[in-house]
């Protein structure tokens, strides 16, 4: 009888083997919401990005220049790719969301306003009310707080 020979080391695990133990029927229900809302939130960015695309081929300037009209789409293309690009690694939830939001926005006010830029707000210096004091400190990041969905990433790029 020819002795069995234990496998090569590189073959054997690194944890001992044994009967799989099943994962509980919450832990299953919690991977399948969240492989679904991960479906869902990418389905959802995809067709932002298509509808963006599909923007661009309709889009004419309000000035009805040609050359207006081909400045304002190739902005738009870029400013989305841009920020597609910049955001393509996010996995927060709530960050993800937020990008939605402003894209959404920042695509109806476009349509409605017929400028595909952002629309700048104005601020003046120490003008909005702090809970106390009149600090500077404060005054930034009340600013901060009162900046609009559609103006979260326009300061980041430019």
């Amino acid at each position: 009888m020819v002795p069995r020979r234990a496998p090569p080391r590189w073959f054997s695990p690194a944890w001992p083997t044994g009967p799989a133990r099943p994962a509980s029927a919450a832990a299953q229900q919690g991977s399948r919401r969240r492989l679904l809302l991960a479906r869902a939130t990418r389905q959802e960015v995809l067709g932002l990005y298509r509808r963006i695309f599909r923007l661009v081929r309709k889009w004419q300037a309000a000035s009805g220049q040609m050359e207006d009209t081909i400045k304002e789409k190739q902005y738009i293309l870029n400013e989305a790719r841009t920020l597609f690009q910049k955001n393509k690694n996010l996995t927060d939830t709530d960050l993800i969301k937020q990008c939605i939001d402003e894209c959404t926005a920042r695509i109806e006010i476009g349509l409605h306003y017929q400028i595909p830029y952002p629309r700048p707000i104005h601020l003046p210096p120490m003008g909005l009310t702090p809970l106390r004091g009149r600090g500077l400190r404060s005054q930034e990041k009340l600013r901060k707080f009162s900046k609009p969905v559609y103006l979260k990433s326009h300061d980041e790029i430019s």
